[in-house]
């Protein structure tokens, strides 16, 4: 079972332009453990990424931002889902589940820090 991405939103400014030392380096996680695919590349201005799974895409970006201090929360359609899906692809992945209130919507979430230091929160709106 998978869960759905369908939505990504920047904790800074650009869902787009997610920092990254390497993308070479950084794009394989990104397949192997989360299920995006590269949709594409580019070298213009900085070396580029676009990453893309069910109806979200992401930017990562060799633009000097310090990754440690960006990434993304992804809504999605069935965190449990989420957590399995993360776990098979890798079967040593932790997942803390939690819940927390943004605006009047309670999510139920969890955190996946990537190798290159972005930080990405999935979670599902709770009725």
């Amino acid at each position: 079972m998978t869960a759905e991405f369908f939505r990504a939103s920047p904790y800074a400014d650009d869902a787009m332009s997610l920092p990254v030392r390497d993308i070479d380096t950084a794009i394989p996680f990104y397949e192997s453990k989360m299920g995006f695919r590269v949709a594409s590349r580019s070298e213009e201005g900085c070396r580029k990424a676009v990453l893309e799974r069910d109806t979200i895409q992401i930017g990562l970006a060799e633009n000097g931002g310090d990754p440690a201090q960006e990434g993304c929360f992804f809504e999605v359609d069935d965190v449990e889902a989420a957590v399995a899906e993360l776990r098979s692809y890798d079967s040593s992945f932790k997942a803390e589940l939690q819940m927390q209130k943004h605006g009047d919507t309670t999510y139920r979430l969890f955190f996946v820090i990537a190798p290159d230091g972005l930080c990405y929160c999935i979670g599902e709106a709770q009725s």
